[in-house]
């Protein structure tokens, strides 16, 4: 039995997130195993890092790949990125759970198809759009 290449990766950045929430590595730990498991995905580990003095990073292992955010407070800017081999997990799910608790005042998203030969790019339309300020 062969392996399928194909992987989604939603990647997306968020601007004009409040300070107390993109600069809280515990709330935001919890955040992202709550958008990995919202989309279905098989948890491994995580890995998480506050940095001085202020800024964090998360790593949500998978068995289907990655999420991640990566957060600058002092810019109210936030990095989220989610990679899924397959078609059983849907990484979007995972970026539009965490849009929603993050409740940014605009994003920019993209979409990459990826393993199926060029890299495909789509901007995605996700239902949080409408909770956007």
């Amino acid at each position: 039995m062969g392996y399928s290449t194909f992987g989604r990766h939603v990647t997306l950045d968020a601007w004009g997130v409040q300070f107390d929430l993109i600069n809280n590595e515990a709330w935001l730990t919890c955040q992202m195993i709550e958008a990995a498991e919202f989309c279905g995905a098989t948890i491994l580990s995580v890995q998480s890092k506050q940095f001085q003095p202020q800024g964090a990073t998360i790593l949500v292992m998978l068995a289907e790949s990655h999420l991640s955010i990566h957060t600058y407070p002092e810019r109210g800017f936030a990095a989220i990125d989610c990679y899924t081999c397959g078609d059983s997990v849907d990484p979007q799910m995972a970026v539009e759970y965490l849009v929603r608790v993050l409740n940014p005042e605009r994003i920019n998203i993209k979409k990459l198809i990826r393993g199926v030969g060029e890299i495909l790019v789509e901007t995605p339309e996700i239902a949080t759009l409408l909770t956007v300020k």
